[in-house]
């Protein structure tokens, strides 16, 4: 019996019989090696067979069945014998998941959602052991690792990137995730990519830059397979006039030497260069760049060394102003709005720099402002006057009603009386007749003559005024609108002596002129927007409303004007309506004129006495609304819906108005799309090209002897 067990112990299929596994069980603890043999034994039998031999307990699960070939030539220890089961286990797609005392046999596709344990390297635990794992990754991306990764990991297993902290989940057997992570160390290197800065001398960085990179497409294009790999980048810094290199060794190595070869200075102490401007003025940008090229040239001439002397200072140690701005030219060609510049390169680059940030597209401010004025007046006058006269007595009441008196209707009365012809053609100048309702009555026959005028005047008059000037100006441009008529003024009047050319020189011939001025009425606006950080923008602002009264003209004096101006500086947010200021009065005036004593006589004192009530009423509001146009997309959405408003009073005025031609019409505004189709706002045909027919062909008859 001794002998039996120091020999090593032989499974076969019959083997794994209840007899030879009833012999097992009655076994002491096994301390010698076992060679395993097994040939298409039952999965369940071998279970069985390891619990016993491992000392493990065992949960199987039903799915579990198959059967099972080991072929072993030398004896195994019990941690062998345990990995060669998981190994068994593996191949016929089952799968042991420890927990606690027992250990779970599984279907493999199902074994990633158990209790798997989680494990930060591979001692430890079984090769052919399901585990997880969590890997980090450093300096690749944890996601463009995954699909490299997935082919390497079988059906059953699991493998996950986790963006946020840039880790890897596996879940594989122990000596795959093991592999996995071997791969993930060697793929998870740091670059071998530097960053250089070159600092240029004597070139543009900007313009070195555009020349390697032009140079490298080009080899791309011509050898595709050449391009293979990380090709190296370039980024010029143009405050620094500095280039940074990034890319292999190589390849740094390559562009340095190219970029010391084209750094090199002009054979002459300066060149010129030819900038072309898109949004600014070179008239005015000229001015701005001579000056600043004189703070440049002197700041050059004090940085830079110089022969015989420290650095810093002049030759001869005098202190220079010019500082070398000799060296400079700054022409402006007016015809291609272009600027011709003289300097040495380093003073080209910075001027050029300077020129790049003052050229640029600068916004557009539309400015509406709405003038709103509302007039009530109201006007009553309620009066009795007299006379009485006879051939010695004259007697009469004149109040100052504001019209013409009683003394005009008595002239006139008298004038009828006379009998002489008509009477129409003896009235007074129209202009004397007072205003409103008047009654006389009277006796002007005899020699003792009476009467009595009564006047009532009632007025009520509205304006109702709205005015909506709009303007569009760049920013920090000064505009200006004027809408309204030019009314002439007189200045004075003049009269220039001439001599007759007779002997006595007394006789003069007079001859007189008037000087008139002309002055705009109407409605101005004079804005000079600038736009703030943001959406603010400043306003200058001179608003002017101004109209010819009609009542108040005069022959000797001229018209008289009304007047309504503000002039101010605001600051608005972009679209903000903001009012401007306002005017609101409210004035009553009251006139009473009366006959002592009799005047004050209740009721009977009414026939003595004139009244006047004048009340008058203004309101008056500016405002604003200012609107930043930034792009030509926001012009165009204004200016559309300006257009669009245009065409509508077009069509409402074409379908109200009744002409006596027929076959004329009013005048409308083509509409938008046909606007942007033709490319004109006018009523007339796009020009349509011809094509020149071809010259006509002679065809000669010829033959071997000659022409005919």
């Amino acid at each position: 019996m001794n002998h039996w067990l120091n020999q090593p112990i032989l499974f076969c299929k019959r083997a794994l019989g209840g007899l030879l596994l009833g012999a097992i069980l009655t076994l002491p603890a096994l301390a010698a090696p076992v060679t395993l043999n097994l040939k298409d034994a039952d999965i369940n039998a071998l279970v069985e067979s390891m619990s016993v031999l491992t000392g493990k307990n065992f949960i199987v699960d039903p799915r579990v069945k198959g059967r099972v070939t080991i072929i072993s030539a030398k004896p195994m220890d019990e941690k062998e014998l345990y990995e060669v089961f998981l190994a068994v286990l593996g191949v016929h797609g089952f799968a042991a998941i420890p927990g606690g005392n027992v250990i779970k046999i599984v279907p493999a596709a199902g074994a990633k959602q158990e209790n798997v344990p989680t494990v930060d390297r591979r001692g430890g635990v079984e090769p052919d052991q399901i585990v997880t794992r969590i890997i980090q990754v450093q300096n690749v991306s944890a996601a463009q690792v995954v699909p490299i990764l997935r082919p390497l990991i079988p059906p059953q297993g699991h493998l996950a990137a986790y963006t946020p902290t840039n880790v890897l989940i596996i879940s594989d057997t122990a000596a795959n995730v093991e592999r996995i992570a071997s791969i993930i160390a060697r793929i998870d290197l740091a670059s071998n990519e530097e960053v250089e800065i070159v600092t240029l001398r004597h070139a543009t960085a900007t313009e070195i830059v555009r020349v390697l990179t032009a140079l490298e497409q080009g080899k791309s294009r011509a050898d595709p397979a050449a391009a293979v790999g990380m090709p190296p980048r370039m980024v010029a810094d143009e405050r620094t006039n500095s280039i940074l290199l990034s890319g292999d060794k190589a390849s740094r190595l390559r562009f340095r030497a190219l970029i010391t070869h084209l750094d090199t200075p002009v054979d002459s102490g300066g060149n010129t260069q030819v900038v072309y401007l898109r949004y600014a003025k070179a008239k005015d940008l000229a001015t701005v760049l001579q000056g600043v090229s004189k703070n440049l040239s002197t700041e050059a001439a004090r940085n830079a060394p110089i022969a015989g002397g420290q650095p810093g200072m002049p030759p001869g140690g005098g202190a220079s102003s010019s500082g070398g701005s000799s060296l400079v030219d700054i022409q402006a060609d007016e015809s291609t709005n272009a600027l011709v510049i003289t300097a040495p390169p380093d003073l080209i680059r910075s001027l050029r720099s300077v020129i790049s940030q003052l050229d640029v597209r600068r916004a557009q401010v539309l400015v509406e402002a709405v003038i709103a004025e509302i007039s009530i007046e109201k006007t009553a006058e309620l009066g009795v006057q007299w006379v009485a006269y006879g051939n010695s007595v004259i007697g009469f009441t004149n109040l100052a009603s504001g019209n013409a008196g009683l003394a005009s209707v008595a002239a006139l009365a008298a004038q009828i009386d006379a009998g002489v012809g008509s009477a129409v053609t003896s009235l007074p100048d129209p202009s004397l007749v007072p205003q409103g309702m008047h009654m006389a009555v009277g006796d002007f026959s005899g020699d003792n003559k009476f009467g009595a005028l009564i006047s009532a005047l009632a007025k009520d008059a509205d304006t109702n005024v709205l005015s909506t000037p709009t303007i569009v100006t760049l920013d920090n441009e000064e505009a200006e609108i004027i809408v309204g008529e030019n009314v002439p003024f007189v200045t004075g009047n003049y009269t220039t002596n001439t001599s007759s050319g007779g002997t006595n020189n007394n006789s003069q011939v007079g001859n007189p002129f008037q000087t008139i001025q002309r002055d705009d009425v109407g409605i101005k606006l004079k804005v000079k927007p600038q736009i703030n950080e943001g959406n603010a923008v400043k306003l200058e602002i001179s608003q002017e409303v101004s109209a010819v009264v009609p009542s108040a003209n005069a022959a000797s004096q001229g018209p008289t004007t009304t007047k309504r101006s503000i002039k101010t500086k605001v600051l608005v947010e972009n679209g903000q309506v903001l009012v401007l200021g306002g005017l609101i009065s409210d004035d009553l005036s009251e006139s009473a004129s009366k006959v002592p004593f009799l005047g004050d006589i209740p009721l009977l004192g009414n026939l003595f006495r004139y009244r006047g009530t004048k009340k008058l009423k203004r309101n008056l509001m500016v405002f604003l609304h200012p609107v930043i146009l930034r792009d030509s997309a926001q012009g165009t959405l204004h200016t559309n819906d300006k257009y669009s408003y245009i065409r509508d009073q077009q069509l409402t005025a074409r379908a109200r108005t009744d002409y006596l031609l027929s076959d004329v019409q009013p005048p409308l505004l083509k509409p938008e799309a046909e606007v942007k189709t033709q490319g004109t706002i006018l009523n007339v045909q796009p020009a349509v090209r011809v094509e020149p027919e071809p010259p006509p062909v002679t065809v000669t008859e010829t033959s071997g002897f000659g022409d005919k």
